[in-house]
């Protein structure tokens, strides 16, 4: 796992994981409307965009990686901890496994509701349509299914290229079998969950049982969105939605 740095290190930090198929490039815009207040950083998930080299293993594996980051860089805690999709799942994991890690948190359609036939049937499938990453026609199908915005597309495809087979089955599966920690009962930060409003069930499902488990929290349904479209395609709205969390307890 990579970490990228924005802004004043003097400044409290926040750290948000951006979503799979995506990179740290996926969050500039959002770090960039951060960083006149806050101290950003925006990692790079192992087996992701420049630290492609270094295969993705698993969820928790990664919010290890995470963890020791913290606490090698961070003096153990930060200001808030967030992330989108299979970004939010390594925050969840690390505050399961450090409840204090975090002031504050941001989880944006964070699966936590397994998905039937992930092993059996997705992941297989994803290991055979490998070769059809290279292709830039599905690529671009793929990006659109992501909504990731036209300016982003070359960055978008270079770093779909690069990703390994075993990174991509390995997200597959464990993004789609990640189930709610009991631990999360004993979370310590105050949590924004968000969920679009046009997100399957699983999705929506996921987030109530977040909010029934987490000891704070609160709630936003993104109105007429799917996933991951209120931070990718809207930084604004999403920025807003987190300094007025930031304000709140």
């Amino acid at each position: 796992m990579l970490f990228r740095t924005h802004g004043n290190p003097g400044k409290p930090t926040i750290i948000l994981l951006h979503g799979g198929g995506l990179s740290d490039w996926s969050l500039e815009k959002v770090a960039a409307l951060l960083t006149p207040d806050y101290y950003m950083v925006t990692p790079v998930i192992d087996g992701y965009g420049d630290d492609a080299e270094n295969p993705f293993i698993s969820i928790e594996h990664s919010a290890r990686n995470l963890l020791s980051y913290i606490r090698d860089h961070c003096g153990g805690r930060v200001y808030a901890l967030g992330g989108l999709s299979i970004g939010a799942q390594i925050a969840l994991e690390a505050m399961c496994e450090q409840n204090d890690v975090a002031e504050y948190a941001v989880l944006e359609s964070a699966l936590v509701w397994p998905i039937p036939g992930t092993t059996q049937l997705m992941a297989p499938l994803s290991g055979f349509c490998y070769g059809l990453i290279r292709q830039k026609w599905f690529a671009r199908l793929q990006a659109r299914e992501l909504y990731v915005p036209e300016e982003w597309f070359t960055k978008y495809y270079t770093d779909s290229i690069r990703m390994s087979k075993a990174s991509l089955i390995n997200t597959i599966r464990s993004n789609g079998n990640y189930r709610l920690p009991p631990e999360t009962s004993n979370i310590k930060a105050s949590t924004l969950v968000i969920v679009g409003e046009k997100e399957i069930s699983a999705m929506k499902r996921s987030a109530d049982d977040l909010c029934a488990h987490l000891p704070k929290y609160h709630l936003e349904v993104a109105a007429g969105l799917k996933h991951g479209q209120l931070s990718l395609t809207q930084p604004e709205r999403y920025v807003a939605l987190l300094r007025t969390h930031f304000n709140t307890k």
